[in-house]
């Protein structure tokens, strides 16, 4: 049985701690493979993305060397709002037998309950939350029963917000994100309007 695993967001952009999380989860979960799942149209975020063919390409920059890593375009190819749910129903039926894991941070787990359709999402994959060393994952209350599995995750201060606000600022992110990802972000001139929140 195929071991995969899916990990979202806007990666708006990808950065240092996304890389090292995905690698990490690949060895804590002993995976077979790891899908970046890039959202096209994030339901629960006000704030307008970078284009999605940049966020993807950057992705696949930062993706390059390890070959356990796929990008997953379905949410960007697809229309209307980005719901988890609905990709994990996608990949399942392509690919049944597999055992799916869902990886979070410990925010995302702690927000998970007002996801579309969470319950039946949690009853399809294994919930995998990232965290802080020395910082226990906290259970959610809302998610009932089902006991996550825990990453501990590098202390990183990294965030996509942060860098956006660095570029617009003039300031460099090369110990932030990857070599690759730092040179296109500078060549296709993103985040340098404003330091989009």
């Amino acid at each position: 049985m195929r071991r995969i695993g899916l990990f979202g967001g806007s990666f708006d952009p990808v950065h240092n701690a996304h890389v090292a999380l995905a690698q990490l989860a690949l060895d804590r979960l002993r995976l077979d493979e790891l899908r970046w799942v890039p959202a096209g149209q994030p339901w629960q975020k006000s704030r307008e993305l970078a284009p999605a063919a940049d966020r993807v390409a950057m992705l696949a920059l930062a993706m390059q060397g390890e070959p356990r890593f796929m990008l997953e375009r379905s949410e960007v190819e697809r229309g209307g709002p980005s719901y988890t749910l609905d990709t994990v129903r996608e990949l399942q039926a392509a690919q049944p037998g597999a055992q799916w894991f869902l990886i979070v941070g410990q925010d995302q787990c702690a927000g998970l309950h007002t996801w579309h359709g969470f319950e039946e999402l949690l009853e399809r994959v294994t919930l995998a939350v990232a965290n802080r060393p020395g910082t226990p994952v906290v259970p959610n209350p809302q998610l009932g029963a089902v006991a996550p599995q825990a990453i501990p995750l590098p202390m990183m201060d990294v965030s996509s917000t942060e860098i956006r606000r660095r570029i617009a600022a003039g300031q460099g992110i090369d110990d932030l994100v990857p070599a690759a990802v730092a040179r296109y972000i500078d060549q296709h001139r993103l985040y340098r309007g404003n330091a989009r929140s």
